[in-house]
């Protein structure tokens, strides 16, 4: 098995635009040629677009992008920038007077950092698209991860830098790969060593408390003291699936939020993965599937570990 880049994967492009000063971005793949999607949605607190058409029951069965964005809700606007960028290049669902791209989207929530009367809009969705290429593999501070934090059970003044991770591997002729915007209400921890790489800072700001370990022992304990969360992927493969077979591959990827984030799949994240193929090969769903989870697992820890410190928020390289 070697271990390629997310972009490496054919029929796919991915760009990122984002606000430093105001701590949030948008980033999305684009698919010009159409894939098969599927999407799985566990949080409590989701912020999607277009996720009903993913249903096996329902007509269309191509998607031609896919938003990951910040700003929450707001950030959803994003989505009519790919829209326009997509259908000036003619690539949609053919409706006889134009082609209306299908572009599917989810939200995370970092209204709470930086900004927050600036959020991801029709220029930056739009913008966002004139800079995907199939060469684009940045982590960290960009696109969908520039505001993303972890571990925020003690509210924003203990928690720590998420960001934007990716990772893909290839078997024979088969691709698949993870990219992933890390914004947890819990802790991620490394399934290599079992440790937390990013959560909930002690008082002193020099270790962690564990995440779980403290709901627990707070469990009658019900004001909402979170402050906002979400943890929003893309899982996407060079094999030829079904709609319901690539929400199949969505489902199992979730197993890789569930092997790197304590808790994960609460009340208060809208914990969402989207699955994407391209359709060049032929290839054994499960074995896609398990290739999802291992590499959604792996792009987490990344997602943690690539990221810089901003709005005097800690994060992993400062705790090294």
């Amino acid at each position: 098995m070697e271990i390629i880049n997310f972009t490496d994967i054919e029929g796919i492009k991915v760009g990122h635009e984002q606000n430093l000063e105001a701590a949030t971005g948008c980033t999305v793949i684009i698919c010009e040629e159409g894939a098969s999607a599927g999407v799985d949605v566990r949080g409590g607190a989701p912020g999607t677009r277009e996720t009903d058409l993913l249903n096996p029951v329902n007509m269309v069965d191509r998607i031609h992008g896919i938003l990951l964005t910040g700003g929450s809700a707001f950030g959803l606007d994003a989505a009519a920038g790919i829209m326009k960028y997509l259908e000036e290049k003619g690539i949609g669902f053919d409706v006889g007077v134009t082609k209306v791209p299908i572009v599917c989207g989810a939200a995370l929530f970092d209204l709470v950092i930086g900004d927050h009367k600036i959020r991801p809009d029709k220029e930056m969705g739009y913008k966002a698209c004139l800079n995907a290429s199939n060469k684009e593999y940045r982590e960290g501070n960009i696109g969908a991860g520039t505001g993303a934090t972890v571990g925020k059970v003690l509210g924003q003044e203990y928690c720590m830098k998420g960001g934007l991770g990716t990772y893909a591997v290839q078997v024979g002729e088969l691709k698949v790969g993870a990219m992933v915007a890390v914004n947890s209400l819990g802790d991620v921890v490394d399934p290599e060593h079992r440790k937390i790489v990013a959560g909930v800072l002690n008082e002193n700001k020099t270790d962690f408390i564990n995440t779980e370990e403290l709901m627990i022992a707070k469990y009658d304990n019900k004001n909402n003291l979170f402050n906002g969360n979400t943890t929003i992927g893309i899982i996407a493969t060079n094999a030829k699936l079904t709609k319901a077979q690539a929400n199949k591959v969505a489902s199992m990827a979730q197993n890789g939020f569930a092997r790197t984030i304590y808790p994960v799949h609460t009340m208060y994240d809208g914990d969402t993965i989207f699955a994407a193929a391209t359709g060049k090969i032929e290839a054994d769903v499960n074995v896609i599937g398990l290739l999802a989870a291992r590499v959604m697992e792996r792009a987490v820890v990344n997602a943690v570990k690539n990221t810089d410190s901003l709005c005097n928020i800690k994060c992993f390289k400062d705790l090294k």
